[in-house]
């Protein structure tokens, strides 16, 4: 094959593009911020933990308000026709009532306790994920700011080369497709960047700011590697075991003990209360003054009582199919979870190992081959497209692994 004989100054500007990697993305004022930094600010200021704070407080009110007796009933009467005197009647149920009431008051602020646990977890993922998503769209960004620059520069010498003569049509048009095809990818990876860094600006509370990670997401394979291979050598075989620290379970799992202690309430209510009354009233040659009354409030409604039993029996019921239920839903994303972070361990080693070396060799023998003229200004560009499909799919398995490592330690309640 014949191949294309460039001029030696066209020839330096290609091969020095090719050998420097630098970015020409304008720069503009970015405020660095860690992962480690990004939770502790979204934890002190999520909404979601507010209210999950308040709903805390709200159960314990209702605690101090457990001992609840009926309000007394303030009167006038004249049992003996003579006058009219104030008097007072109390009614106070036993003391297994206001127990009973105190522990479901109690089991309440579990339930809002774990619920923030479940708030807690989930801002987490939420921040972490987002983290992610910066990290990638700035890798990307970076990636194809570097193909970029490269391409522009291939595509003026093209320009030139076409003009003497050098090139046919088809070498520039496919130059020019190439270059404006890589330009349009930038725009989109530059507006996926935007969009990323205003969803970690929302989450830590600081919509005005423009966020930049502090870790380049290509230099983390390595680590990331290792981290996944010893947190899968870790896990237990049950996805039972897995899962018994998972705050969306002890929820469900706390559910039902109030669900519980409201049957055990009902049940103590059936029972009779004590009416108490005090009445001032009497006849001046009388030798009691004062009167008092004592009686016995019985539950003679029994069909209210009974009514009230069958509804919290069945919404304990329904409370123990709910943490079934999430037990199953909590098992199948464990799996999914578990298999994706096997399936792209197994991804990154090869990238690790074989994909990313390759890529680079092709970066390294293509640059040779061109220099020395044994190849083709097409297959040129043919061998840096591939090289650079290798590396964005390295930044992708990456991005994949990562954000099944964060599904997995949410499930298990890391």
């Amino acid at each position: 094959m014949k191949y294309l004989k460039l001029r030696s100054g066209v020839r330096f500007l290609l091969v020095l593009a090719l050998l420097l990697g630098f970015s020409f993305e304008a720069a503009r004022a970015q405020t660095i911020i860690s992962l480690d930094s990004a939770e502790a600010q979204t934890l002190r200021r999520h909404p979601r933990l507010r209210q999950s704070a308040q709903e805390i407080e709200e159960q314990r009110a209702l605690k101090r308000g457990s001992f609840a007796p009926a309000n007394p009933d303030f009167l006038f009467s004249a049992p003996t026709g003579e006058m009219w005197a104030p008097g007072v009647v109390q009614t106070i149920d036993l003391p297994n009532v206001y127990r009973r009431q105190r522990q479901v008051a109690q089991a309440g602020i579990t339930l809002a306790e774990r619920n923030r646990d479940v708030s807690r977890a989930a801002v987490l993922r939420d921040t972490r994920l987002a983290y992610l998503n910066l990290q990638f769209a700035e890798a990307q960004v970076r990636q194809l700011t570097y193909q970029d620059s490269l391409f522009r520069v291939l595509r003026l010498a093209t320009e030139r080369l076409f003009t003497a003569g050098e090139v046919t049509s088809l070498q520039r048009i496919s130059t020019d497709a190439e270059a404006r095809q890589v330009t349009v990818l930038l725009q989109q990876a530059t507006a996926d960047r935007q969009a990323a860094q205003r969803r970690l600006s929302l989450l830590l509370g600081r919509p005005a700011e423009a966020l930049a990670t502090s870790t380049d997401l290509s230099r983390t394979g390595a680590e990331l590697a290792q981290t996944g291979t010893a947190l899968l050598g870790a896990l237990p075989a049950e996805d039972s075991a897995a899962l018994v620290r998972s705050p969306t379970l002890a929820a469900a799992t706390q559910n039902v003990a109030l669900s519980q202690s409201g049957i055990s309430l009902v049940r103590a209510r059936r029972t009779p209360a004590l009416t108490v009354g005090y009445q001032n009233q009497a006849f001046e040659n009388s030798s009691l003054k004062s009167r008092f009354q004592f009686g016995v409030s019985v539950p003679v409604w029994f069909w209210t009582y009974r009514s009230q039993l069958q509804a919290a029996t069945a919404r304990s019921q329904a409370a123990g199919y709910q943490l079934q239920a999430q037990r199953l839903e909590l098992s199948s994303l464990y799996e999914q979870a578990l298999a994706d972070t096997r399936k792209f361990s197994t991804s990154l080693a090869y990238y690790e190992q074989t994909g990313l070396p390759q890529s680079r060799a092709i970066i390294s023998q293509s640059q040779r081959l061109f220099r020395a003229g044994e190849a083709s200004y097409l297959q040129l560009i043919l061998s840096l497209n591939q090289a650079f499909a290798i590396q964005n799919t390295y930044l992708t398995t990456i991005r994949d692994y990562r954000q099944a490592l964060v599904e997995l330690n949410y499930l298990r309640g890391e």
